[in-house]
């Protein structure tokens, strides 16, 4: 059972992260102490988190994304924003969420956040055109 899990979590975290993403996270931890933290987060966030029902993968990007900025959680907000686009949302429904987590996280968080959306929005879009599309 665990190791159904474990290869559900692998599947639906490359779908949502991608290959180069997932490879890159689990080489960097292989044969080291985090290697562990690797498959622990597989198994259980991936594993029984983003397979439940009741969410869909475009919604569960959208709240990891408030979730992230609340947290200050840069580094993991970049892989959720490309993980986000992946899922469906749009370059204005990311910057949206930022503005919505501002009222509740703070304009501090919020500004981070919005650094690293942009950098990403931009590698994976291109620039912003004027009428926003």
């Amino acid at each position: 059972m665990a190791d159904d899990r474990f290869e559900a979590g692998l599947q639906i975290r490359r779908e949502v992260m991608g290959d180069d993403f997932v490879d890159a996270a689990l080489s960097r931890n292989a044969g080291t102490d985090g290697e562990e933290l690797q498959r622990h987060i597989t198994d259980t966030v991936w594993g029984s988190v983003w397979t439940r029902e009741g969410l869909g993968k475009r919604d569960r990007s959208l709240l990891n994304i408030g979730m992230l900025v609340a947290l200050r959680a840069t580094e993991e907000l970049r892989g959720h924003v490309r993980g986000g686009l992946r899922n469906g949302l749009r370059r204005e429904e990311i910057t949206e969420a930022v503005i919505h987590a501002s009222g509740y996280c703070g304009a501090p968080a919020a500004l981070s956040a919005m650094k690293v959306v942009q950098e990403v929005l931009e590698a994976e879009l291109g620039p912003r055109t004027p009428s926003g599309e």
